[in-house]
Protein backbone atom coordinates (compact mmCIF):
# COMPACT_ATOMS: atom_id res chain seq x y z
CA UNK A 1 0.00 0.00 0.00
CA UNK A 2 0.99 3.38 -1.37
CA UNK A 3 1.59 5.83 2.04
CA UNK A 4 0.31 9.51 0.95
CA UNK A 5 2.25 12.07 1.89
CA UNK A 6 0.98 15.33 3.10
CA UNK A 7 2.04 19.00 2.08
CA UNK A 8 3.19 19.49 5.70
CA UNK A 9 5.30 16.49 5.66
CA UNK A 10 6.75 17.01 2.22
CA UNK A 11 7.88 20.57 3.54
CA UNK A 12 9.33 19.59 6.29
CA UNK A 13 11.56 17.40 5.08
CA UNK A 14 12.57 19.16 1.99
CA UNK A 15 13.45 21.90 4.64
CA UNK A 16 14.96 19.94 7.44
CA UNK A 17 17.18 18.23 4.51
CA UNK A 18 18.31 21.37 3.44
CA UNK A 19 19.28 23.40 6.51
CA UNK A 20 21.13 19.96 7.21
CA UNK A 21 22.79 20.53 4.31
CA UNK A 22 24.00 24.08 5.06
CA UNK A 23 24.97 23.26 8.35
CA UNK A 24 27.20 20.38 7.70
CA UNK A 25 28.86 22.63 4.24
CA UNK A 26 29.16 24.98 6.63
CA UNK A 27 31.41 23.25 9.12
CA UNK A 28 32.84 20.59 6.95
CA UNK A 29 32.86 21.32 3.49
CA UNK A 30 32.71 24.45 1.32
CA UNK A 31 31.22 27.50 3.14
CA UNK A 32 31.81 30.12 0.88
CA UNK A 33 29.39 28.06 -2.06
CA UNK A 34 26.88 27.03 0.77
CA UNK A 35 26.95 30.73 1.68
CA UNK A 36 26.34 31.85 -2.04
CA UNK A 37 23.13 29.14 -1.72
CA UNK A 38 21.48 31.30 0.64
CA UNK A 39 18.64 32.88 -1.40
CA UNK A 40 18.00 29.57 -3.70
CA UNK A 41 17.32 28.10 0.13
CA UNK A 42 15.22 31.49 1.25
CA UNK A 43 13.19 31.37 -1.71
CA UNK A 44 12.74 27.93 -1.75
CA UNK A 45 10.72 28.17 2.17
CA UNK A 46 8.48 30.61 0.50
CA UNK A 47 7.52 28.52 -2.09
CA UNK A 48 7.20 25.43 0.54
CA UNK A 49 5.23 28.06 2.80
CA UNK A 50 3.19 29.05 -0.10
CA UNK A 51 2.36 25.41 -0.92
CA UNK A 52 1.59 24.52 2.15
CA UNK A 53 -1.08 27.73 2.44
CA UNK A 54 -4.60 26.57 2.11
CA UNK A 55 -7.17 29.02 0.30
CA UNK A 56 -4.77 31.50 -1.15
CA UNK A 57 -7.01 34.95 -1.26
CA UNK A 58 -6.47 38.04 -2.20
CA UNK A 59 -5.65 39.11 1.64
CA UNK A 60 -2.96 36.67 1.60
CA UNK A 61 -1.41 37.96 -1.73
CA UNK A 62 -1.63 41.36 -0.23
CA UNK A 63 -0.30 40.79 2.94
CA UNK A 64 3.07 39.18 1.34
CA UNK A 65 3.33 41.56 -1.57
CA UNK A 66 3.04 44.69 1.80
CA UNK A 67 5.22 42.70 4.10
CA UNK A 68 7.90 42.25 1.12
CA UNK A 69 7.80 46.03 0.25
CA UNK A 70 7.72 46.73 3.88
CA UNK A 71 10.97 44.90 4.83
CA UNK A 72 12.42 46.16 2.10
CA UNK A 73 11.85 49.97 2.13
CA UNK A 74 13.45 49.72 5.69
CA UNK A 75 16.14 47.94 5.33
CA UNK A 76 17.20 50.76 2.31
CA UNK A 77 16.15 53.47 4.91
CA UNK A 78 18.29 51.97 7.73
CA UNK A 79 21.36 50.59 5.25
CA UNK A 80 21.53 54.26 3.48
CA UNK A 81 20.81 56.39 6.62
CA UNK A 82 21.20 54.85 10.18
CA UNK A 83 18.05 56.09 10.94
CA UNK A 84 16.35 52.40 11.46
CA UNK A 85 18.14 49.52 13.10
CA UNK A 86 21.64 51.21 13.56
CA UNK A 87 24.44 51.57 11.38
CA UNK A 88 25.21 47.96 9.76
CA UNK A 89 25.93 47.14 5.31
CA UNK A 90 25.34 44.04 3.55
CA UNK A 91 28.00 41.88 2.10
CA UNK A 92 27.24 39.74 -0.83
CA UNK A 93 25.95 37.03 -0.25
CA UNK A 94 22.69 36.91 -0.29
CA UNK A 95 22.57 38.15 -4.00
CA UNK A 96 21.30 41.06 -6.17
CA UNK A 97 21.23 44.02 -4.24
CA UNK A 98 18.70 47.59 -5.05
CA UNK A 99 20.15 50.37 -2.92
CA UNK A 100 22.72 48.27 -0.69
CA UNK A 101 19.82 46.17 0.20
CA UNK A 102 19.92 42.28 -1.29
CA UNK A 103 16.09 41.55 -2.41
CA UNK A 104 15.98 38.65 -0.73
CA UNK A 105 15.58 40.29 2.51
CA UNK A 106 12.11 41.61 1.64
CA UNK A 107 11.37 37.16 1.21
CA UNK A 108 13.09 36.97 4.67
CA UNK A 109 11.09 39.55 6.20
CA UNK A 110 7.69 37.43 5.10
CA UNK A 111 9.21 34.31 5.88
CA UNK A 112 10.11 35.73 9.78
CA UNK A 113 6.36 37.76 10.11
CA UNK A 114 4.39 34.83 8.47
CA UNK A 115 5.44 31.80 10.70
CA UNK A 116 5.71 34.16 13.95
CA UNK A 117 2.53 35.65 13.15
CA UNK A 118 0.86 31.28 12.19
CA UNK A 119 3.37 29.98 15.37
CA UNK A 120 1.36 32.23 18.17
CA UNK A 121 -1.74 32.10 16.55
CA UNK A 122 -1.64 28.05 16.61
CA UNK A 123 -0.35 28.16 20.32
CA UNK A 124 -3.36 30.59 21.36
CA UNK A 125 -6.09 28.93 19.41
CA UNK A 126 -6.68 25.87 21.44
CA UNK A 127 -6.04 28.60 25.12
CA UNK A 128 -8.45 31.14 23.86
CA UNK A 129 -11.20 28.24 22.92
CA UNK A 130 -11.00 26.44 26.04
CA UNK A 131 -11.58 30.09 27.85
CA UNK A 132 -14.48 30.86 25.23
CA UNK A 133 -16.42 27.38 26.26
CA UNK A 134 -15.88 27.91 29.88
CA UNK A 135 -16.92 31.76 29.74
CA UNK A 136 -19.01 31.66 26.91
CA UNK A 137 -17.12 34.73 25.41
CA UNK A 138 -14.65 35.14 22.73
CA UNK A 139 -12.02 37.33 24.13
CA UNK A 140 -10.97 38.96 21.00
CA UNK A 141 -8.89 41.77 21.76
CA UNK A 142 -6.95 39.48 24.23
CA UNK A 143 -6.22 37.30 21.29
CA UNK A 144 -5.46 40.41 19.25
CA UNK A 145 -2.82 41.84 21.81
CA UNK A 146 -1.26 38.47 22.30
CA UNK A 147 -0.52 37.73 18.54
CA UNK A 148 0.54 41.08 17.61
CA UNK A 149 2.77 41.90 20.69
CA UNK A 150 3.70 38.11 21.57
CA UNK A 151 4.78 37.48 18.10
CA UNK A 152 6.79 40.85 17.91
CA UNK A 153 8.65 39.61 20.82
CA UNK A 154 9.16 36.18 18.51
CA UNK A 155 10.43 38.09 15.49
CA UNK A 156 12.87 39.95 17.90
CA UNK A 157 13.90 36.62 19.72
CA UNK A 158 14.47 35.17 15.86
CA UNK A 159 16.75 37.85 15.25
CA UNK A 160 19.06 37.73 18.67
CA UNK A 161 19.63 34.59 17.56
CA UNK A 162 20.66 35.04 14.23
CA UNK A 163 22.03 38.44 14.51
CA UNK A 164 25.85 37.27 15.53
CA UNK A 165 25.91 34.08 13.13
CA UNK A 166 24.69 36.88 10.02
CA UNK A 167 27.76 39.01 10.83
CA UNK A 168 30.18 35.79 11.09
CA UNK A 169 28.99 34.71 7.63
CA UNK A 170 29.22 37.94 6.17
CA UNK A 171 25.49 38.39 5.32
CA UNK A 172 26.01 41.77 7.12
CA UNK A 173 27.89 43.52 9.32
CA UNK A 174 27.18 46.36 12.01
CA UNK A 175 29.80 49.82 11.91
CA UNK A 176 31.21 51.28 14.37
CA UNK A 177 33.53 48.30 16.63
CA UNK A 178 30.94 45.62 15.37
CA UNK A 179 28.58 45.49 18.14
CA UNK A 180 24.94 44.89 17.37
CA UNK A 181 22.95 47.82 19.02
CA UNK A 182 19.97 47.89 21.19
CA UNK A 183 18.43 50.18 18.27
CA UNK A 184 18.31 47.45 16.13
CA UNK A 185 16.30 45.09 18.28
CA UNK A 186 13.56 48.41 19.19
CA UNK A 187 13.12 48.94 15.61
CA UNK A 188 12.35 45.12 14.89
CA UNK A 189 9.76 45.01 17.89
CA UNK A 190 7.71 48.08 16.39
CA UNK A 191 7.88 47.16 13.18
CA UNK A 192 7.10 43.78 13.87
CA UNK A 193 3.90 44.83 15.88
CA UNK A 194 3.41 47.07 12.87
CA UNK A 195 3.07 44.31 10.25
CA UNK A 196 1.48 41.48 13.20
CA UNK A 197 -1.48 43.93 13.42
CA UNK A 198 -1.72 43.59 9.24
CA UNK A 199 -1.17 39.69 9.90
CA UNK A 200 -4.18 39.64 12.42
CA UNK A 201 -6.43 41.48 10.99
CA UNK A 202 -6.22 40.35 7.58
CA UNK A 203 -8.89 37.91 6.11
CA UNK A 204 -6.81 34.47 5.11
CA UNK A 205 -6.16 31.47 6.64
CA UNK A 206 -3.93 31.32 9.81
CA UNK A 207 -3.46 27.48 9.50
CA UNK A 208 -0.35 25.91 8.19
CA UNK A 209 1.67 23.64 10.27
CA UNK A 210 4.57 23.71 8.56
CA UNK A 211 5.18 27.69 9.35
CA UNK A 212 5.74 26.43 13.01
CA UNK A 213 7.62 23.77 11.91
CA UNK A 214 9.88 26.23 9.36
CA UNK A 215 10.33 28.49 12.87
CA UNK A 216 11.71 25.77 15.03
CA UNK A 217 14.10 24.22 11.78
CA UNK A 218 15.57 27.84 11.14
CA UNK A 219 15.93 28.57 14.96
CA UNK A 220 17.69 24.92 15.47
CA UNK A 221 19.93 26.11 12.73
CA UNK A 222 21.02 29.18 14.15
CA UNK A 223 21.41 28.05 17.24
CA UNK A 224 23.15 25.45 16.49
CA UNK A 225 25.55 27.60 14.29
CA UNK A 226 25.90 30.17 17.43
CA UNK A 227 26.89 27.05 19.84
CA UNK A 228 29.72 26.15 17.73
CA UNK A 229 30.96 28.37 14.74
Amino acid sequence: MIQKFTRTQVATSLAVLFHTIGILGIFFFDRDFILRTTPINLLLMFVLLVWTHREKNLSFWFFFIFVFLTGTAVEIIGVNTSALFGEYQYGKALGYQLYNVPLIIGINWFLIIYCCGISIHTLLTKAINRLAADTGKTPAALKAISVIIDGATMAVFFDWVMEPIASKLNYWNWGGNGSIPFFNYLCWFLISVFLLALFHYSKFNKQNKFAVNLLLIQLMFFLLLRTFL
